[in-house]
């Protein structure tokens, strides 16, 4: 048979944007453990891609809420402002548990996410952020954790950032530093840089930023 033979697939292949409440039957949900986060585990069954529905699965899911990002970005300087800070995640990391990454932010009770990105821009590296452009919303690893990211670019002022920063109550030792935009990018295609917010952050503006520039040097 020849590729073109093949029958192009139909419903209900296809799952995603078809969803409906019928198609997962929640059988059980239980929290197992409530700390920093919280671990539910669920069993359930789902519809599958041929037809019928799956076994009774278990799964386990980290529940930690959903978080805003922000790339802060000079376009007079094109120079980006950086943190580096401990991360438990990275404890057995190849290059350490201190990672490069961007300003970032639980969302809470407040959904604003502009205004959460804003307020974490002072908190975490004593900048204020000007025009703001959406990058996108992620999820962060949906097979175990069901936090998403809504990601952004702003517009700071960087010939006077840098420095350490970080609220005491909450455990924060913050590094924030100014580097050229290409340096980035080369720490980047290094490995250097090995958090998925900064790396999709810096590959959009990789993308934009000749556009940003202009736009936003007027």
């Amino acid at each position: 048979m020849s590729p073109t033979d093949h029958a192009t697939p139909s419903p209900p292949w296809r799952l995603r944007g078809s969803q409906q409440p019928k198609d997962i039957t929640l059988i059980a949900k239980d929290e197992v453990y409530r700390g920093f986060f919280s671990l539910k585990r669920y069993q359930l069954q789902h519809r599958l891609f041929q037809g019928g529905v799956s076994r009774p699965l278990m799964r386990e899911c980290l529940d930690r809420g959903n978080a805003v990002a922000l790339l802060l970005y000079d376009p007079h300087q094109d120079a980006v402002v950086l943190i580096e800070q401990f991360r438990v995640g990275a404890l057995a990391a190849a290059g350490g548990a201190w990672l490069i990454e961007i300003i970032a932010g639980v969302l809470d009770e407040e959904r604003d996410c502009e205004a959460v990105a804003r307020r974490e821009s002072m908190e975490e590296a004593g900048c204020v952020v000007g025009r703001i452009a959406f990058i996108c919303d992620y999820l962060v690893s949906p097979g175990g954790t069901s936090e998403s990211i809504s990601l952004y670019c702003g517009e700071v002022d960087s010939r006077q950032a840098g420095g350490f920063f970080g609220l005491d109550a909450e455990g924060e030792d913050i590094h924030a530093f100014v580097v050229p935009f290409q340096r980035a990018w080369e720490w980047l295609e290094a490995g250097e840089i090995n958090s998925a917010s900064p790396i999709i952050a810096l590959q959009w503006l990789q993308i934009n930023r000749q556009r940003l520039r202009q736009l936003w040097s007027a």
